[in-house]
């Protein structure tokens, strides 16, 4: 059938317009292939994603835009393959410009047939690399969400059940004191006592571990002089390793002074020490380093100070590494840890405002940094302990548990006080308005609308110079004190009550 004039001009015009439509397309590599796979047409979309002019591409195989992994695994076939025998090929991959540098692609692939035989291929590839890495961040902070809201959920339980234990490790420790005063003469009688002491400490220094992985503990930070402290803990951390590790230091004096509490510090510090010498039963080196660094990684930014402990060890595994940092997994025998000792180093580096990061290499050794913002005040000096004293006149106790409270009363009246004990905030207020008292020493956690915190806020408006002391095993609340009053942890033994007493404004 021959075609009209009229019908060869619009065919023509056809034609014309879908050539200029594919040539300027700007945003997509469109172009025809072979059936070998040989490029026989190039627009300005495969120019600059790929950075290859017409002149230089057309006439050469399709496969130099691979890897050379994906060349050598026969990719570029088997893509014309499945696309011949499937009707179309697609994926999504790596892909190699002009200049050598990767981006990330999606490709689809279709067979062109003329009457039913195959005279080559339709190729579509996009640029998709920002899409990707926009996908890989959203991953990580998903990812990063779900491990905070598990150990926010770990932290809620940690926290619940350290609370009563706390109350229950202060009921024993305070009976113990009035225990040991009348056993002098009974040295059976002491060494169980002294038994029971030891293993409440134990208790008590567990319970505190489980409150700083849930950074629900009370804590005091202050600007702390790292070399000056590492200096004062030196043979307590070479004790933790023993004879066959050998402890190395690399803690200049241009390091900025760090914002932390001084007792999880050090807990975290010895915590990380006795981690590295059990992955070292053969002996190696532990060493110690600090460094100044300014960080811009939201919501990390701002100076730091990273403090790196490196062992030469046996390392951690990939499939374990992502576990270590939860509250009771451990890899060790049983009796031989807790696992709980790098939890308490991830709750202390974070509730200080900072994190902890760990680099391990199978066979190699493991480094732990801990990233803790830079202290701006001055840092606190050491000061001989304040000895415990007997005091004098009339304290008004606020606590809700019974037991609880007979013990606090206890220790109080040892130390001198007389003492009136109401059971909540409401209880306590209505006290003060018939009976005036030297001090308050109220619990923070209590029933009511209103907590210790509370209490102590509306007392210091009513009551502005009266003196109040806090006391708590476990509060959120405790958090927002921040240093307006004296905290007391609990369980607290009978010379820490009397040194918090005693600098108690008056």
């Amino acid at each position: 059938m021959v075609k009209s004039f009229s019908q060869q001009r619009d065919l023509f015009e056809s034609e014309r317009s879908f050539r200029l439509l594919v040539e300027g397309v700007a945003d997509y590599a469109l172009y025809m292939l072979d059936p070998k796979g040989i490029i026989t047409s190039w627009n300005i979309g495969g120019e600059r994603i790929k950075g290859y002019s017409s002149e230089e591409i057309v006439g050469q195989h399709f496969s130099r835009f691979y890897t050379e992994t994906d060349r050598a695994n026969g990719k570029p076939a088997r893509a014309l393959g499945i696309a011949r025998d499937k009707g179309r090929y697609e994926e999504e991959g790596w892909r190699v410009r002009k200049d050598g540098t990767f981006f990330w692609a999606s490709v689809v692939i279709d067979p062109i047939y003329e009457d039913s035989e195959l005279i080559g291929f339709a190729k579509i590839t996009r640029d998709i690399t920002e899409r990707r890495n926009t996908q890989v961040k959203l991953e990580a902070i998903q990812k990063q969400l779900a491990e905070s809201q598990k150990f926010d959920a770990l932290g809620q339980l940690t926290g619940g059940v350290a609370h009563d234990f706390n109350n229950l490790l202060m009921i024993i420790s305070g009976s113990l004191h009035t225990l040991k005063r009348g056993a002098d003469d009974d040295a059976k009688l002491q060494r169980a006592i002294s038994a029971i002491e030891t293993a409440t400490k134990r208790g008590a220094a567990l319970t505190n571990q489980l409150l700083t992985f849930a950074r629900r503990q009370s804590v005091n930070p202050q600007a702390i002089d790292f070399a000056e402290r590492i200096a004062a803990i030196r043979e307590v951390l070479d004790a933790g390793v023993g004879s066959s590790v050998r402890l190395a230091f690399d803690v200049g004096r241009e390091v900025w002074p760090i914002r932390a509490d001084v007792s999880e510090l050090e807990t975290a510090l010895l915590n990380l020490v006795i981690n590295a010498r059990d992955a070292m039963p053969d002996g190696g080196t532990v060493t110690i380093s600090a460094h100044n660094v300014v960080l811009d990684e939201p919501p990390l930014a701002g100076e730091f100070v990273a403090i790196d402990i490196a062992d030469t060890g046996f390392g951690i595994p990939a499939d374990v590494v992502d576990k270590i940092f939860e509250p009771f997994f451990t890899t060790k025998p049983v009796g031989k840890g807790t696992g709980l000792g790098l939890s308490q180093v991830h709750g202390f580096a974070h509730q200080a405002g900072g994190t902890v990061k760990v680099a391990s290499e199978l066979g190699k050794g493991t480094t732990f940094s801990i990233m803790l913002p830079r202290g701006t005040d001055v840092p606190a000096r050491d000061t001989a302990e304040v000895a415990p004293l007997r005091g004098s006149g009339t304290v008004l106790l606020v606590e809700d548990n019974p037991d609880v409270a007979i013990v606090s009363i206890g220790l109080l009246e040892q130390l001198g006080y007389r003492v009136r004990r109401v059971p909540d905030a409401e209880s306590a207020l209505r006290e003060l308005e018939h009976n005036g008292v030297d001090f308050v020493f109220s619990d923070i956690v209590m029933p009511g609308k209103m907590d210790g915190l509370t209490l102590a806020h509306h007392l210091r408006q009513v009551h502005p110079g009266l003196p109040i002391l806090l006391a708590t095993g476990y509060s959120e609340a405790a958090a927002d004190v921040r240093g307006d009053f004296p905290i007391l942890r609990k369980p607290y033994e009978i010379h820490e009550l009397s040194e918090a007493i005693s600098k108690l404004p008056r």
